[in-house]
């Protein structure tokens, strides 16, 4: 059992994983580099260790003590309590959740790895929200896509606001960067995949009609907020496919989308 350390200093340097963690693009820089990410809250903490991922620290208010006890109890990191107003000084923000975590990254699988014996998989273009893939995942989680592959400019899947807003679903779908994109599109076919482009052509098939095709594998491409998929992975995917709109709305923002998506062509 990792015994908890009372710490009152906010430059200490203990507490170095846990600094500014409002600051977006100094996180996103820094904690891939560092092989880091933040787990905030008890479900995701416990989620975030049952997955199998490696605990640096922990950071809790005296009132989670009780709560997390077993976590503790089963942690070989040190386990720090500080005051609540430290916490904010140190994060840049009120940890309401009382529980911050900080996990160790593991390496990314090649894509082979997950393709092999898949049969759904969710591919997302360059989608730079992070609540937005964070709910993407936890779609992917709830309704059985087998891997997420994401292009090199998406956001970080395990950035603290994905992994809030997943519920530590990022860490129950096996998922991995594309290194080249969209000429990576040919491991998909290698592997047996058909590509459908999720987009607003005219010429597109319905979410419905491709349903009905049963495809045997299926490889479901999703494109950023705003611009949806670029020209070039529109040009490179075997279907195009579009969700019909009513009510003068002309879109769907990619969480939803997704949702609709991974429900409607469920084996």
């Amino acid at each position: 059992m990792a015994e908890p350390v009372v710490l009152d200093d906010p430059q200490d340097p203990r507490l170095a994983d846990y600094t500014s963690l409002t600051d977006v693009e100094l996180r996103r820089r820094r904690e891939p580099a560092e092989g880091l990410f933040i787990a905030e809250g008890e479900k995701v903490i416990r989620r975030a260790a049952a997955a199998g991922y490696g605990m640096r620290s922990m950071l809790l208010s005296a009132k989670w003590l009780d709560v997390m006890r077993d976590v503790i109890e089963a942690a070989t990191a040190p386990v720090y309590l500080v005051d609540p107003a430290l916490a904010e000084q140190v994060t840049g923000y009120h940890v309401h959740r009382g529980a911050l975590a900080s996990m160790a990254r593991r390496p990314l699988p090649v894509p082979a790895e997950l393709l092999g014996g898949a049969r759904r998989i969710a591919v997302f273009e360059d989608t730079v929200d992070h609540a937005n893939l964070g709910a993407a995942f936890r779609n992917a989680a709830a309704l059985g896509i087998d891997a997420v592959l994401l292009t090199p400019r998406c956001a970080d899947p395990l950035y603290r606001r994905a992994v809030k807003v997943s519920m530590g679903s990022v860490f129950q779908v096996p998922w991995t960067r594309l290194e080249s994109w969209p000429a990576d599109l040919h491991l998909l076919r290698r592997h047996g995949f058909v590509t459908a482009a999720l987009c607003l052509a005219e010429k597109s098939i319905t979410l419905d009609e491709l349903a009905a095709r049963r495809e045997e594998k299926l490889a479901l491409l999703l494109g950023t907020e705003g611009d949806g998929l670029s020209e070039a992975a529109l040009g490179a995917a075997d279907l195009w496919v579009r969700i019909p709109m009513a009510g003068g709305v002309d879109s769907l923002n990619v969480a939803a989308a997704s949702a609709l998506a991974f429900y409607v062509t469920r084996p």
